[in-house]
């Protein structure tokens, strides 16, 4: 029986995206002569462009919006909208017109919409997100599902909640300007604002990090940085959201501060669960679950995974390992192919991949490696190939 191969990559961050990874291997697999067959399926996490493997797997559309950038320019961008019917989590008898939205938070509120010069997350801010959270309830829109990965922002989701109508007060009742910044000083939250279809509308939250909102590991300390903070920025932040989580608790009774997910995307996963009861779930899990990844797991003999790096991080919710243990609950075996892998692969590694690869060729420095990503990975799926063919199973 001729081998059946499942490509199903995460993206290779500051390269590629999960789709060109997914060609890239099938590529090599092609290139190498062996006989056998390739199904791409490239995957998500919750990470940028997660929302839009979503969109292409269920048919989905893309319409137009404007929204605000995290500097709060008017940019055009867009969210998807898929059928009830399509959606692996509907019920049987939903109706036909579109009325779940998926909104990819980096398309408004991304990192990669600022120069480096422009990082500043005491001052960027969520807005444009809720901007399209406003756009998809306009489409009738009653589930808004949201993929949180590549923000610019640590505002624990204060501008999203501001752009739905919220107010963030002082002691005198004043609106705080300058937020996430002024957010040490605030005192109450006014949500008699809010848009009034939030409370119909089920909000899920794609998260790629398992971090909580505060402390030495949360987001503020974690991803600030990458973001543009500085040390004393990060301190600062942490203590605008521990005070945004007091005051929610108060209001709400749901803890920002303990919720499983909740650093996500700045602690805005924190502040939509906190407010608006959204419910923040496992990327990966989701997206297989919506996509119906064990149908494709069914007929493969071989899974090929993979993205940037491959480590014991990894094991904590990322891509590869949500495709390596659904595949190893079939028996299937796993090959992981990353630009790093570990020199000696830890236990838990070994028990969900069966061999990890590194597709590096010769020395070479980041962005040496970056650039030649498709190529190399071109290169180890051939050498797979040749591999599997001058060896070929009894």
């Amino acid at each position: 029986m001729k081998p059946s191969f499942l490509i199903a990559p995460n993206a290779f961050k500051n390269s590629l995206s999960a789709g060109e990874a997914a060609l890239a291997i099938r590529d090599g697999l092609v290139q190498s002569g062996l006989d056998c067959s390739c199904e791409c399926f490239p995957v998500g996490d919750g990470g940028d462009g997660t929302v839009d493997l979503i969109i292409e797997r269920l048919g989905g559309t893309r319409p137009k919006a404007e929204a605000r950038d995290p500097l709060g320019r008017k940019i055009p961008t867009y969210f998807g909208l898929i059928r009830e019917s399509a959606a692996a989590t509907a019920p049987p008898a939903a109706a036909t017109r579109p009325t779940t939205a998926l909104i990819e938070m980096a398309n408004a509120s991304g990192l990669r919409l600022l120069t480096d010069s422009e990082l500043n997350p005491l001052r960027t801010l969520s807005h444009g997100t809720g901007d399209l959270i406003r756009a998809a309830l306009d489409k009738n829109a009653r589930r808004i599902i949201i993929g949180m990965g590549g923000s610019a922002t640590v505002d624990g989701g204060t501008g999203i909640l501001e752009a739905l109508g919220a107010r963030f007060l002082d002691e005198q009742g004043a609106p705080l300007h300058n937020l996430p910044e002024s957010l040490v000083d605030l005192a109450s939250i006014d949500t008699s604002g809010l848009d009034p279809r939030l409370t119909d509308t089920e909000l899920i939250v794609l998260c790629d990090v398992d971090n909580h909102l505060l402390g030495p590991d949360g987001s503020a300390a974690v991803f600030g940085p990458q973001k543009g903070a500085t040390p004393q920025a990060v301190e600062q932040l942490d203590v605008a959201l521990r005070r945004l989580s007091e005051i929610i608790l108060k209001k709400t009774g749901r803890d920002m501060a303990t919720v499983a997910y909740g650093g996500t995307a700045g602690g805005a996963a924190a502040g939509l669960y906190g407010l608006l009861n959204a419910t923040l779930v496992n990327g990966i899990d989701y997206f297989m679950e919506i996509t119906d990844f064990d149908k494709a797991l069914s007929s493969a003999t071989c899974v090929i995974t993979g993205e940037g790096s491959i480590d014991e991080q990894t094991l904590q919710g990322k891509g590869p390992f949500g495709v390596a243990s659904r595949a190893k609950k079939r028996n299937i075996p796993v090959i992981g192919l990353a630009g790093r892998v570990p020199l000696e692969p830890g236990a838990g590694l070994k028990k969900y991949f069966d061999t990890l690869l590194a597709i590096g060729n010769e020395p070479s420095d980041l962005a040496g490696a970056l650039k030649n990503t498709a190529a190399n990975l071109s290169r180890t799926a051939e050498a797979i190939g040749h591999l599997i063919h001058s060896h070929p199973k009894p």
